[in-house]
Parts: structure tokens; C-alpha cells; sequence
């Protein structure tokens, strides 16, 4: 019986044995193939012959928190000589103000050398928007939402939980205000005070930043900011955006900054979106966690 069961999966076991003896060797010679017969260095199209890749997307998706990957992308768009035009994909509800303001200058310094478009496929909002604009060009999906330009700070003031199951703080400290923020107890209205003070600043910032960048008068900043979420067609009418079209648009509308005859976008490796999608799984666990525990200064 032994016999008859072993000769019945003996084609499977052969398998898994190959599969744990060769295992690296097959990851190894994957990636031989994917780095250099996967790869496509040249095309034709009407005749004519194309090298290299001409226009790049970079994609800001999600609530803003770790921006490191996307600067990255920015600062080898900006240094290839090839790619003559960034097409910047957004849909996020904003996040952390400085990395938000971290992105708004790599790209307007991107826009000095190259145009870059934004296309918004979902939301544009606050931080996100934040980032965008300084673009050449601010195209929205007729479906995305836009705007909520303005700063919030929370904080849980969880004190009576602490008081019921028995737990309390002890504190040592220098400096009056370094406690501002806690969540262990009521803020003071001096803290409060202080801390107003921080928001209405990184506000004033943000609605000057905007304004210079859109060519808007900042003395009326309650029409286009005040936190105001807009749909498409009223951010177009209030001057936060260009145009509400679809990505075909965009496409086209880079093109032509871009002054290039056809289109060749360039090209993710298959292992970089496997990296990515991985990326994406960790950072929507991270991003949750982030919006409900973290007080720290958000553009949402």
C-alpha cells in the first residue's frame, strides 16, 4: 500500500524536490530574464525608431506620510535627460504637513526643467493638493473632489478612561508648553493658545503658497480655502485647478508641453510593482493606525 501511495505522488514530490534544491537558481536566473530579455530598449511606431522613454507617471496615492520613495522618482525624473515630461497620477485625502510641502517643491523644482502635469483621478485634497501646485498644469477628473485647504491638529483627552481602570501619568519636565498635546488630561487654555498659534501659521503658509502658485489674490483666501471642499467644476470656477477632463486629456496635454511627437512612457520592472504593490499593503495598515493614534500637525 505504502508502495502504490508513493508511486501515485511521485510526480508531485519530484516537483517540490526540485523546487527546494534549485529554488535560488530559479529566482536567479527569473531575474536574469526579466532584467535582460524583458526589457524592451527600443520600439518602432510610424516608421520611426525610439530608443528611449520620453514621458514618466509618478503616483502620489493614499494618505501622505512617508514620501522618501516619490521624491526619489521625482529627483531621477528631473536628472534623466530622456524624459521630457512628468505626468504626477494623485488621488489621496491629503496628510502630514511636511512631507506635503516636501513634495510641492520637488515638483515645482521638477517644473523648472521639465512641465509636469497633475491629473486627479479621486480626491485632491489639502496635503495632496498641497503638493500639486506648482504643476504647469492641474487637470481633475469631473468625479474628483478638491480643495480642503487647511491645517488640523487632534488629540484624545482620554483622562476619565485612565481614572476608571486605575492607570495615571507621572511627568517630568522642562519648559511650560512641553506637555502641550497630551492625551492624558484636558489641555490648558494656554496650550491651547499656543497651539492655535502653530495651526494659524502653517494656515498662513498654506494659503500663500497656493496663492502665489495659482496667481490668486490671498485677501480672498475664504473663497478658495477656508477648508472648502469643491467638486470639480467649482474648483475650476474658484482658480484651484485648470481643467476638468479625463486622463486622455492629460496625456495630450503633457504631450504638447512636452513638445514630443509620440508618446513613450516609461517603464516600471516587474519587480519594482511587485515592490510597490507590497509598499501599498504596508502603508494602508501604517496610514490607519497613523490617522487614528498621531496629533501631530495633518493637512486634511
Amino acid at each position: 500500500m505504502f508502495e502504490f501511495l508513493r508511486k501515485l505522488f511521485l510526480p508531485i514530490t519530484i516537483v517540490f524536490d526540485f523546487i527546494t534544491k534549485y529554488f535560488k537558481t530559479v529566482v536567479f536566473l527569473t531575474i536574469i530574464y526579466f532584467t535582460v530579455f524583458d526589457s524592451k530598449d527600443t520600439y518602432t511606431k510610424g516608421g520611426i525608431s525610439y530608443k528611449q522613454a520620453n514621458l514618466q507617471k509618478i503616483e502620489l496615492y493614499g494618505p501622505i506620510i512617508n514620501v522618501s520613495k516619490i521624491l526619489e522618482e521625482i529627483t531621477k525624473a528631473k536628472e534623466d535627460e530622456n524624459i521630457k515630461g512628468v505626468l504626477f497620477l494623485v488621488n489621496s485625502p491629503g496628510g502630514s504637513v511636511a512631507p506635503s510641502v516636501e513634495l510641492a517643491y520637488a515638483i515645482k523644482e521638477l517644473k523648472e526643467k521639465k512641465p509636469v502635469v497633475v491629473y486627479a483621478n479621486g480626491t485632491i485634497a489639502s496635503g495632496s493638493y498641497y503638493a500639486s501646485i506648482w504643476a504647469n498644469k492641474i487637470i481633475v477628473n469631473p468625479g474628483s473632489m478638491v480643495g480642503s485647504i487647511g491645517v488640523i491638529m487632534q488629540g484624545y483627552n482620554t483622562e476619565i478612561l485612565m481614572e476608571k481602570i486605575g492607570v495615571s501619568t507621572q511627568t517630568v519636565k522642562a519648559g511650560k508648553y512641553k506637555e502641550s498635546g497630551t492625551t492624558s488630561r484636558k489641555w490648558f487654555p494656554y496650550e491651547k493658545e499656543q497651539l492655535q498659534s502653530v495651526i494659524n501659521d502653517t494656515y498662513n503658509m498654506f494659503i500663500k503658497d497656493v496663492s502665489k502658485a495659482r496667481k490668486l489674490n490671498i485677501k480672498d483666501h475664504t473663497k478658495f480655502a477656508d477648508a472648502k471642499i469643491f467638486t470639480a467644476s467649482q474648483a475650476k470656477r474658484v482658480g484651484l485647478i485648470d481643467d476638468v477632463a479625463t486622463i486622455s486629456f492629460a496625456n495630450n496635454t503633457l504631450k504638447r508641453l512636452a513638445k514630443i511627437k509620440v508618446i513613450k512612457w516609461k517603464q516600471k520592472d516587474r519587480f519594482d510593482k511587485f515592490d510597490k504593490f507590497l509598499d501599498k499593503i504596508v502603508d494602508e495598515v501604517i496610514s490607519k493606525v497613523f490617522i487614528i493614534v498621531n496629533n501631530e500637525l495633518k493637512a486634511y
